[in-house]
């Protein structure tokens, strides 16, 4: 099956848009931040330290779902990293289809939040992790999404991700 996209998951601070970045450049395919998806309220509630509610992220998830369609539709796979959660939100960016894999890039939550405490010019504050963890259903009955440990270094993750959809006959 050739897949239309592939999204990077997992909490912030965990590597999604470095891991996805880099995978999207060694398959040739287009990349794309979630946090571009977000509406300015948002930003503005994660910003000001106030978790998002679902009724926030459903637009957000529809506008990352119309941007997997795009690349459904014109051929091109895309590259998308989005924290999706909670399984509805990746139910939501499946869209009934098949075409669609997840990499869940997990790890000890204090490296995480470590890593989250060190990045500079985001609007998301570290203080938000632990909402990011409450909220998040792990993936571990979901036959598309492939876990991935955060602690090596990014292009070892991004390594390791080719390797396993590979491995699977997601790619070629």
């Amino acid at each position: 099956m050739t897949i239309a996209a592939i999204v990077v998951m997992g909490v912030s601070g965990c590597g999604k848009s470095t891991v996805g970045a880099l995978l999207a450049e060694r398959l040739g395919w287009a990349f794309e931040d979630g946090d571009g998806f977000h509406p300015p309220q948002n930003v503005e509630k994660m910003r000001a330290g106030t978790p998002l509610t679902d009724e926030d992220r459903w637009p957000w998830l529809a506008a990352i779902a119309a941007r997997i369609a795009t690349a459904r539709a014109g051929g091109a796979g895309v590259v998308v990293a989005c924290s999706a959660l909670k399984r509805a939100y990746r139910d939501r960016l499946r869209d009934g289809h098949g075409d669609v894999r997840f990499l869940h890039l997990t790890g000890e939550p204090g490296l995480i939040m470590a890593r989250q405490a060190a990045r500079t010019g985001h609007y998301m504050p570290a203080s938000l992790i632990a909402s990011q963890f409450a909220t998040l259903e792990p993936p571990d009955t979901e036959a598309d999404v492939i876990d991935l440990d955060v602690d090596p270094e990014p292009p070892a993750i991004a390594h390791r991700a080719f390797a396993a959809l590979r491995r699977r006959g997601d790619i070629a």
